[in-house]
């Protein structure tokens, strides 16, 4: 299970947050019904954000609150972003995109 720091657990609690996520889930909605950005074949399930927040970035709103920054990913890409490292086989670039190699 994840963990939050305080101030990230303040963030995605934020009306903020919340209002901006749900504007793009929307604007997803209406570009191909909500699917995953990465797959195409599975319903998105969370926003997930191409460069990563962190104690820096967290509170600047061009990063942390920026649909360019968004993408609408299902669980399990959302998990393979998350958890895949070298040592499973998928990396991602800093644009949230697969990079896919072979393992050695």
């Amino acid at each position: 299970m994840k963990t939050y720091t305080k101030a990230a657990k303040k963030f995605y609690d934020s009306k903020d947050w919340k209002v901006s996520r749900d504007s793009y889930i929307q604007k997803r909605i209406n570009i191909d019904g909500g699917m995953c950005e990465h797959c195409k074949e599975r319903p998105g399930y969370i926003v997930d954000h191409k460069k990563e927040l962190n104690e820096i970035n967290l509170n600047d709103v061009n990063v942390s609150l920026n649909h360019e920054n968004y993408q609408y990913l299902c669980l399990e890409c959302s998990n393979r972003k998350t958890f895949s490292k070298d040592k499973r086989g998928v990396k991602f670039d800093e644009n949230g995109n697969p990079i896919f190699f072979e393992n050695r």
